[in-house]
Formats: C-alpha cells, structure tokens, sequence
C-alpha cells in the first residue's frame, strides 16, 4: 500500500494552524524529505470546516512555494463536526451486499440527509458473535468535502485522498511504533480547539473521537480573566509551560481550566467504556501543542488512573538532514503528527 509511485503532500489544515509534510517511502522506510507550517488565518477555520477559503487557499499556496514540492496531489484530513466515526454491529452477510446495508444504518446513526453525505467503512475483526460483524462507519457532509477540495484547488493542487485526522495520527503511530497484540492502544493529539482521540487494537481502529478541548481553552480563560488580548494570554501560556516567571494567577487559571478540560476527556473515557462493552486502554500516548500546558497531563494522569507517554513521531520515521535541523524538528515535533501521517497515504488510498 505505502510503495505506490502516486505520492501525495499530507495537509493538516487546523484552527491555530496549517501544516504541510511531504514524505519519500520506500522498502526501506519513511523517510520527511520537508515540513512548513503557517498560522491559520483568524476566523477561516470553526469546528472543522473552512470558512473562507480564499484565506486558506492563500496560505496553502505559500506553504506549497515554501515547501518546493513538484507533487501536485494532496492528502488532507477531516476533524471536528465535519466528519463521524461510529462503531456499529451489523448481521454477518456477504460483502457485496454490506455497502447497501451500510446506507440503510446510516440513515439511523448519522444525523445528516442520507443523500447527501460521503460515506464509507471498515470491517474490524472485534466482533464477539459469529452470526455479526462490526464495522467503523464513516460519513461527511457532501458540503464540507467540497469545501476543502476547492480551498485546496485554489492553491493549484488536487485532493486526492480525504482522510480523517484521527485516522492519520493512527497511522504514523503504527509506522513509528508497530501492532501490539492483545493491548487497546489509547493515542492524543491534543490540538487548539480539538483533540483527537484514536483507540487502535492489532492495527485497526475501533474507536475514533474528536474532544472539543485543546489549548486554547487555556488561552480563552488566561484572557477572559486577565483581561488580556488573546496574544498577550497565549505568550503568558507559554511562559508559564516553559516555567518562566508570570503572575500567580496564570497558574491558578491553568490549573481549574485542566479540570474542566480532563472532565471532558473522562467523559470520552466513559463514552468508550459504554460503545464498547467496558473496553479499558492498556497504554496511552500523547502528542499535539496543547500537551506542552503546564501540568496537564501529570493532572490527566492523577486524574484518570492511566500511564500517558509521549509519543515520538521520528521513532522509526526518518528525516532528510539536507533539508532538515534537528533544532527545527525538535521544535515542530509536537505538531507534525497529522500532516504525517496524511503523508504516509498515496493517490487512490482509502486507508
């Protein structure tokens, strides 16, 4: 799957930014030949969808020119409200007639018109009755699909694989760090407004979810109650992460706002306990800007009982040396798992 000639840019288009990786794969390995990464214009980006897409396009025509890429196809993914991820359990039939089975449950789990949605599916082997199969189905909304592949036109490129980002940051874990027998695999990526929350066993995902937390929760509360421009709330963030010096009440705010924000990542803890018959992680890995907040994930794990390590996307992964400092990768690092792993697809993928 990964060796085919057809090689694509993956495209990570987030609310705080927008990254672009282009990757070389061969028997050998995945080796990042280049990486550029741009703020997301204000306000083009709400909850997964492109509000203006003459301002991104824009920006993704520049990283395009930084990147000094000659592919010409793209790897994007979706997130947020733009997409659903929804584990379901269906009769066990032949394949030929699950594709129709699949659009007669979705008009019961998915809350959008039937019509006009782009859906697809996965057939995981988790099933505990021989007389079912489960299957991980997943639907867009027509109207979000096109969005990004005209913003994406706009830049002079062409989308050739929609992806899901949670589907992505399965995929570079997998690259960097394999399949584990018999462990439910807990992987974060904790963005701005999003965290991306993938559930892989034996190389498959069985649960998918975007928690609507991130880092700028942080920013949001620092300014609201400081009375500060969101600017000046995120310098005091990051300050406070690196340990410099601010005023005590910047960390009194950090520390209530990880509260409500690890509430919402038990919650999603819980969802999946529900939907999955009481599944329970083995080991969980992180990774994404908003992980760096000062002491949220030492109050996640205190919190939610479970061990969380970082998880190193150059594991296994190669960079090009010529192209690439180890200072730039260790400072991009945190925020290049998506677009990655969006790199990691070809032309004509469907994961």
């Amino acid at each position: 799957m990964l060796f085919s000639s057809k090689k694509v840019i993956g495209l990570d288009i987030g609310t705080s930014s927008i990254k672009m990786a282009e990757m070389e794969i061969s028997k050998a390995g995945a080796t990042l030949q280049g990486f550029v990464l741009a703020p997301t214009p204000v306000n083009s980006m709400a909850t997964g969808e492109i509000t203006n897409s003459n301002l991104v396009g824009g920006v993704i025509n520049g990283l395009l020119s930084e990147l000094k890429s000659k592919r010409k196809s793209v790897s994007t993914g979706l997130w947020g409200t733009a997409v659903i991820v929804k584990k379901i359990t269906i009769p066990k039939m032949e394949k030929k007639l699950i594709r129709d089975q699949i659009r007669f449950e979705a008009e019961q789990y998915i809350p959008f018109d039937v019509n006009n949605i782009s859906l697809d599916y996965a057939l995981l082997s988790t099933s505990s009755s021989p007389d079912t199969l489960d299957v991980l189905l997943v639907a867009a909304q027509n109207e979000v699909v096109n969005q990004y592949i005209s913003t994406i036109s706009l830049a002079g490129l062409k989308t050739s694989v929609i992806d899901v980002s949670g589907f992505a940051l399965a995929n570079i874990f997998e690259m960097n760090y394999g399949r584990f027998r018999n462990e439910n695999i807990g992987v974060f990526n904790f963005g701005a407004s999003i965290t991306n929350f993938v559930v892989i066993n034996q190389g498959q995902v069985i649960f998918c979810r975007d928690i609507p937390i991130g880092g700028s929760n942080y920013t949001n509360e620092i300014s609201k109650n400081l009375g500060v421009s969101l600017n000046e709330a995120e310098s005091l963030k990051i300050s406070a992460s690196l340990r410099r010096e601010v005023p005590e009440e910047v960390h009194s705010i950090i520390g209530s706002t990880s509260e409500a924000v690890i509430e919402e990542i038990r919650n999603s803890l819980d969802f999946l306990s529900a939907t999955t018959n009481g599944l329970s992680l083995s080991r969980c890995f992180y990774t994404g800007g908003g992980a760096a907040t000062s002491g949220m994930i030492d109050s996640l794990i205190k919190a939610t009982g479970l061990g969380f390590e970082p998880m190193n996307c150059f594991r296994k992964i190669k960079y090009s040396s010529k192209k690439i400092s180890p200072a730039f990768l260790q400072q991009v690092g945190n925020y290049s798992a998506v677009a990655i792993g969006l790199a990691l697809r070809h032309e004509g993928d469907n994961g």
